[in-house]
């Protein structure tokens, strides 16, 4: 689909307006929220030491705006068990039961709020995918990256791992045309309630999200 002049001009003033209030907006809410939730990551951290072992934070290449990469902080919730070929076992054969309370309630996200605070990340933002998907693309798809990646977005409040790529993606590239300060309150607000009904944290038949093929797959078209 191409983009039209209007979307362009909506996408060039909200970039416009974000070069202040969105990296102050996620400075303001993001550091009081590293203290107050300073006892939960404790815990979360214990919890995850205790079961699963060290590391504690899993850390991975992720690309940022205009697909730069940075390294993403998660609390660990898998385990590193591999085949006799030493070959990572499937997530779901993976995923300990500790791990799959910390994704229901999105504890495994907190420690992207170093990123925020680092300007990897933004709060709302199109989530930041694996590295390998970047050449797998479109060219409208791509346009995903052309805002800091968030801990939360829009295509999380409105179904999150349930919905098929395609639909995701559109989602994050409506999020770019659309970017505004009452739409990032509107997902933040819509976050919570998400998390509380723990609504969307797999695609059927996955644990998680099935990968991206580039648009080969069933539910990728």
């Amino acid at each position: 689909m191409m983009r039209t002049v209007a979307a362009t001009v909506r996408h060039e003033a909200a970039a416009a307006r974000g070069v202040w209030w969105k990296r102050a907006f996620d400075v303001v809410l993001t550091l009081p929220a590293l203290v107050v939730l300073s006892p939960v990551y404790a815990v979360v951290a214990i919890a995850v030491r205790v079961n699963l072992g060290s590391p504690v934070i899993f850390r991975q290449q992720r690309p940022g705006k205009d697909g730069r990469p940075f390294t993403l902080y998660k609390f660990r919730t898998m385990r590193d068990a591999r085949d006799a070929s030493g070959a990572l076992l499937p997530d779901a054969r993976r995923l300990t039961r500790l791990g799959a309370l910390l994704r229901a309630t999105s504890l495994d996200e907190l420690p992207e709020l170093i990123n925020v605070v680092r300007g990897e990340m933004s709060l709302v933002g199109p989530r930041p995918l694996l590295m390998e998907y970047l050449p797998l693309y479109s060219a409208e798809q791509n346009r995903r990256h052309d805002v800091r990646p968030g801990v939360t977005g829009w295509a999380q409040v409105n179904g999150r791992n349930a919905l098929t790529w395609r639909e995701k993606f559109a989602l994050d590239v409506e999020y770019v045309d659309r970017v505004s300060f009452a739409l990032d309150l509107r997902i933040l607000m819509l976050t919570v309630v998400s998390v509380v009904r723990s609504e969307g944290i797999s695609h059927r038949g996955h644990v998680t999200m099935q990968p991206f093929r580039g648009g080969h797959g069933p539910d990728d078209a």
